[in-house]
Formats: C-alpha cells, structure tokens, sequence
C-alpha cells in the first residue's frame, strides 16, 4: 500500500529551472537598489542637475514597464529558455554599455536598453517556473523566486555605498556581469529545451500600440506627481489622462480580440487573477509606498543622513528574510487569502508606532518595530503570486504574469505618488510648526498608510483558499518532468516523486 504524503518535496527538474532563473534575475534587482543610492553621485561626476539623472532611473524604469507586455508573445515566438536567454544577454549587453557611457545622455539611453532586457526577464521568470511547478508546491517555489527581490534591499545600497565610496561609479555596472555570464551558464545547462514547434502567432500590432504608450505615459504621469504641485502639475496628469484613455481603448480592443491579443485580459474573471492583481496594486499603497516615507523620515526628522538610513532600514529587509520560507510553507498548507490577511495585518500593526512617533522615539524600538514589518511584507509576497496563478491553464500563465506584474508596477508607482502628495501637502500646511509641524506631516501620511492597508486585509479576504491540483495539473507536472527527464542526459529517466503525484489530493 502506497503512503501518503501531505507534503511532497519540490521535484528536482523544478528546483534546476528555479536556480538557474534565480542567479540570472539577481542581477535585475542589485542593479535596481544599487542605483537608488547612485544618483546623487552620478549627478554630481557627470555634471549635470538631479532633474537630468533622475532620468537614469526614469528611463530605465518606462523601458522596463513597456516591455512587459511583450513577454508572452516573446516566449510564443522563441520558447522559455531561448527568450530568458536572449533578455540576460540584452541586460548584459546594457550593464557594459552602461559603464562605458560617456555622459549623462548617453547612460540614459543605455538603461533603456538595461530596462528593455529587465522588463522581459521579470515576467518570463515567474512563467516559467510556475509553469514548471505545474500546480505543486507553488508556496516553496514562490519562496524561491522571491530571494531576490528581499537581498536586494538589504545588501544592495550596502554593496553600492562601497563601491561609490572606493571606486568609480562605472563599476556600479560592473556587479551585474558575473550574476549575467554565470545566469547564462546556468541557464544553457539547466532550463529544459524548448519544445522544436514554437508558436508562429503574429505579434499584436494594435494593442501594443495601445497599450505600450498607455503604461509609458501612466508611469511617466505618477513620477511627475510627486513634486510640489501634486497631481495638479500639467506633466503629471495630461499623462495620466492620456494613458487613462489609451488602456481603456485596450481593454475594449483586448476584449473583442480574445486570446489573439497582446494581453488576454479576459484572465480577470478568474477570481484567482483579479483579487491577486487587485492586491498586488493595493499593496503599493499598504506596503511599500512607505518606503517613500521612511528614508524621508529619518532624514529630516531625525536627521540621519544616507548612510545611518540605509543601515536604519536594514532590520525590515532582515525581517522579510526570516518569514520568507515559513510563508511558502504556510500558503501551500493553508492557501494564500489567511496568508496574506494576517501579512497584512502585521505590517499594518507594525506601521502604526510610527504613526505615533516623534523626533526621540528610541531608535532600537522603532529598528524593533521595521523587523516585524519586514516579516509581514514576507507574508504577502508569496500568496499573492501563488493565487495569481491558481487554477489557471499552462498557456494562460504568461498572460497572468504580465497582468500581475504590470498591477504591482503601476501599484508601486501610484503608492508612492499618492503619499509623496500627501506628505508634501503636510509638509506646506505645518511649515510654520517648525519640527513638531513636520513630525505631523509624516505622522499623516502614516495613517493613510495604515488606512490603505487595512482595506487590503479585507480585500485579502477575496483571495481564493487552498485548492489541490486538479487533474489536468497533475497530468501537466507529469508532462513537465518526461520532457525535462528526455532532454536532459544527466538526469534519470523518471524520478520516483512521480509516484505520488495522485497522493497530494489524497486520492
């Protein structure tokens, strides 16, 4: 009689195309937190105004946005394995170029590059690996993808402090290549080959017209807004007007063309998809919009400069660390919506003594407090990409990847335009208060914080329960690991995981 197993381990083919992915993607996001400490130096040795090298990450960060969309069809067109390799190689490219930049127009053009090659590894990561994992242990495997996005933080300004300290600033660029040449490596060795008949689907001219400068301009909108002017400023909200217009005339597009268009979009009646995108934008506001505030906070409030903030910040990223494997564990036992809801609920708890704090609130507690923060922003990553992706067919997992993906970006950007306008309205409205009107002003926009992620821990309640595999996933994970099992020579021909794949739904 077989035994049952409640639990079974991550199979090996997915724990190979996970490494490989992981190592490569490493570069995408050091590259991003190094440079968040980088402009000031670079304006400074570049010699040009922060208005211009702002354009640096500007470039980068539309370039990244307007490729997402083209993911899907990239992946149609080239496979899995040749189109992550073919985005590395691009972002590559783009780290060289980036260091042999010789001035300030010539870096932003190639960040662009950087931000196009990025903009396509973000969502063929996700796709395919989930596509890997076929429905099984997607908690773990998500815990694994996720690594990346929480070293970032921790070690990334850290890494680009030494260098600009030390070195020139052309070797911020220069940390990417060995994650680049030995991702490639891994990748050429360890992704499984792409099936021989790959999809010849003409590329979606009329929605990628439409929906492309729709993201450029929406993006564009919410990075203007976060100046003096708020959203009344002209170059913030005639994009945002803009792009409002062009994603709308998307969706109608989209909805007539079906499964022949840039993004099906018709993947939002599945519960799974639009409660997990619905987060995934909300938690810009609830979570990481304040990533705004609390730099800003210990810097003016406090009076820390750079540094003592990075180093302040350090105990959230460690505490995302700590609760990152428990999470994955957690959401394959119990499902994402419990997850995420009590997720949300630590970080909102954890940002209320800010709220209430004051120029001498004692630092360890507040370090104290950013660690349990950190543990709840762990617990929501993982649930939400799991239940993006719950229930959904191989072939529509691409198109999930890039609606969930282009949710959190523009989530990201609209939380932290939203209470950049609340802060600095604070700001004008307590100046005469001197230090106590401006520890006000920050205590403000803390509780609308707080108040955005209270209404996510109901929206969480959206999110769907635990669902076991059904047998079309199961027969998938199966197709999955005699494909990898028959084009690679090093690995055995089946492993005896498989035995128990019918086990999981206690079958």
């Amino acid at each position: 009689m077989r035994k049952t197993r409640t639990s079974p381990a991550v199979d090996a083919s997915v724990k190979r195309t996970t490494t490989a992915l992981v190592v490569g993607v490493l570069a995408v996001v050091f590259d991003t937190t190094i440079m968040s400490v980088a402009l000031h130096s670079l304006s400074k040795d570049l010699h040009v105004p922060v208005g211009t090298i702002q354009w640096v990450t500007t470039g980068y960060v539309l370039a990244l946005a307007a490729t997402v969309p083209l993911s899907a069809w990239v992946q149609r067109l080239f496979g899995g394995k040749r189109a992550w390799m073919f985005a590395l190689t691009l972002f590559l490219l783009g780290s060289v170029l980036c260091s042999a930049s010789w001035n300030a127009e010539s870096l932003i053009a190639f960040r662009v590059v950087q931000g196009i090659g990025g903009g396509l590894m973000l969502p063929l990561l996700q796709t395919i690996v989930m596509q890997a994992a076929a429905g099984r242990n997607l908690g773990r495997v998500a815990a694994a993808v996720g690594l990346p996005a929480m070293l970032g933080p921790i070690l990334g300004p850290a890494v680009g402090g030494i260098i600009l300290n030390w070195l020139d600033w052309r070797w911020i660029f220069w940390v990417n290549v060995p994650f680049c040449v030995v991702g490639l490596f891994l990748a050429w060795r360890m992704l499984p080959r792409d099936e021989r008949a790959v999809s010849r689907q003409k590329l979606d001219v009329t929605g990628m017209v439409l929906l492309l400068p729709a993201l450029v301009a929406l993006l564009l909108g919410l990075s203007n807004s976060a100046g003096s002017d708020g959203f009344g400023a002209a170059d913030a909200w005639l994009p945002l007007a803009l792009g409002t217009v062009l994603l709308a005339a998307f969706v109608v597009y989209a909805l007539k063309r079906g499964d022949g268009a840039l993004v099906d979009i018709r993947l939002l009646r599945h519960r799974s998809v639009w409660s997990g995108s619905a987060l995934l934008f909300l938690s810009g506001l609830a979570a990481y919009g304040i990533m705004l505030l609390l730099p800003l906070y210990l810097q003016q409030l406090r009076g820390y400069d750079v540094l003592a903030a990075g180093l302040f910040l350090v105990p959230q990223g460690l505490g995302t660390l700590a609760s990152r494997s428990l999470a994955g564990r957690l959401t394959d036992r119990l499902g994402a919506r419990w997850v995420a809801v009590v997720g949300f609920a630590i970080v909102g708890a954890a940002t209320v003594p800010f709220a209430f704090s004051t120029a001498t609130t004692n630092e360890w507690l507040l370090m104290a407090v950013l660690f349990v923060r950190g543990f709840g922003l762990g617990a929501i990553v993982m649930p939400l990409m799991v239940a993006s992706f719950q229930g959904l067919e191989s072939a529509d997992i691409p198109h999930s990847s890039i609606i969930t993906r282009t949710a959190q970006q523009l989530g990201g950007s609209f939380g932290t335009a939203v209470l950049a306008v609340i802060l600095q309205s604070g700001l004008t409205a307590y100046a005469a208060q001197g230090t106590s009107g401006i520890a006000t002003a920050y205590d403000q926009a803390f509780w609308w914080s707080i108040g955005f992620t209270a209404l996510a821990v109901v929206l969480a309640l959206a999110l769907p329960g635990r669902q076991a595999p059904s047998p079309a996933v199961q027969d998938a994970s199966v197709q999955v690991a005699v494909s990898v099992a028959t084009t690679d020579p090093d690995r055995p021909k089946l492993r005896p995981e498989l035995d128990d794949v019918s086990d999981t739904t206690g079958e």
